[in-house]
């Protein structure tokens, strides 16, 4: 993990006011950062320019970088989840998959799509942030529970199959989503897949 020391002299002050201010900065600015250069090449001197601070103020708000990062896939999955609210998980993929064949990098779901690749590939690899990110990672998944839940009380929702599998086989599209774009495999089909899992969990009512 790379630490990042700092003491009282590199610090700036800062009215409570514009801690929250500060801290939406940092997370916005380390988004672009880490989905430009990945976890490994977000240095500290990256992370200050893409921030506009110093390493004292982002240090003020997180310890680490692995902190850092943390807050930062946390808070996207707060965005997500708000997404699968309104819409469900499946739009979620849908904007993860529209951004990923655009040439416009300044969306909310590019800085998503980064920030989640990131994630997985961390996820496999160290076994530390594993155990950090599965105490952060269940809004998501009650959101995507929720929703499906509000779809099968609505008469929505196909009834043979519980919610919590139904919530389970989303999530697991969406992984397997994630590890296909950044394998940089063949998406040409993959908006009809989406339209088929959609179909999927739906009820459907006899004629």
């Amino acid at each position: 993990m790379e630490e990042w020391p700092c003491n009282d002299q590199c610090m700036p002050r800062v009215s409570q006011d514009h801690l929250e201010a500060r801290r939406r900065q940092i997370l916005d600015g380390s988004r672009k950062c880490f989905a430009r250069f990945g976890y490994e090449g977000a240095t500290v001197r990256r992370l200050e320019e893409a921030t506009g601070l110093s390493r004292g103020a982002i240090f003020h708000h997180f310890k680490d970088k692995e902190s850092l990062f943390l807050a930062l896939a946390e808070d996207d999955a707060k965005r997500m989840a708000d997404v699968v609210a309104e819409q469900g998980l499946v739009q979620v993929m849908r904007n993860l998959l529209d951004q990923s064949d655009s040439d416009d990098t300044h969306t909310p779901e590019a800085d998503w799509l980064g920030t989640r690749l990131e994630v997985s590939r961390r996820l496999r690899t160290d076994e530390d942030f594993r155990a950090r990110w599965a105490q952060r990672s269940e809004q998501l998944t009650e959101a995507t529970r929720a929703r499906l839940q509000w779809q099968h009380a609505s008469g929505n929702l196909r009834d043979d199959i519980s919610v919590d599998v139904l919530t389970a086989y989303l999530e697991l599209v969406l992984e397997g989503l994630v590890s296909h774009l950044a394998m940089g495999l063949p998406r040409e089909n993959l908006s009809q897949v989406l339209d088929l899992v959609e179909e999927s969990v739906r009820r459907h009512r006899s004629r």
